[in-house]
């Protein structure tokens, strides 16, 4: 996946104080995908932008979780008034267009619907729907759909 082959690559040169070249990267990742995606945002291994990030913003200390599925148009940002932002857990789920905001964590392996509003916690293996978004469910572990398996064919 480009957008996060960019994004370590800035991520790598931020992390040495390199000037110059992980805003260039930023920028890069922008024009072409539509993503901002800061190079000081903590991506986790094996996380997939759905269509590439398509209208994607996530905020420059967020931290974003191993095996994570981020879908199109996600905010994941901060709040007014708030200093804290976003963690997102291992294998979570964030569905299309939804806004995550403000200083919460989305638990391991938590979905989240389609266009939900999320400003509170949601727990490990929860379902979290609307707006403002609620939890709604609490999957058993053996219970949780495979988000990934679009991608086996």
């Amino acid at each position: 996946m480009m957008v996060l082959r960019i994004h370590r690559v800035a991520h790598w040169c931020w992390r040495r104080k390199i000037p110059l070249l992980p805003f260039l990267l930023k920028s890069v990742n922008r024009i072409l995908f539509a993503v901002v995606l800061p190079p000081s945002a903590l991506v986790g291994r094996n996380v997939l932008f759905s269509y590439e990030g398509l209208g994607t913003i996530i905020h420059r200390r967020a931290v974003i979780g191993e095996d994570a599925v981020i879908g199109a148009g996600v905010t994941i940002g901060g709040r007014s008034g708030s200093a804290g932002v976003p963690r997102i857990g291992k294998g979570a789920f964030i569905g299309g267009g939804a806004k995550v905001i403000g200083d919460i964590r989305i638990g391991d392996y938590a979905s989240i619907g389609a266009n939900a509003v999320v400003m509170e916690d949601v727990p490990d293996y929860g379902v979290a729907v609307g707006i403002p978004a609620r939890v709604v469910r609490i999957n058993a572990p053996r219970d949780m759909p495979n988000y990934r398996s679009f991608q086996e064919s």
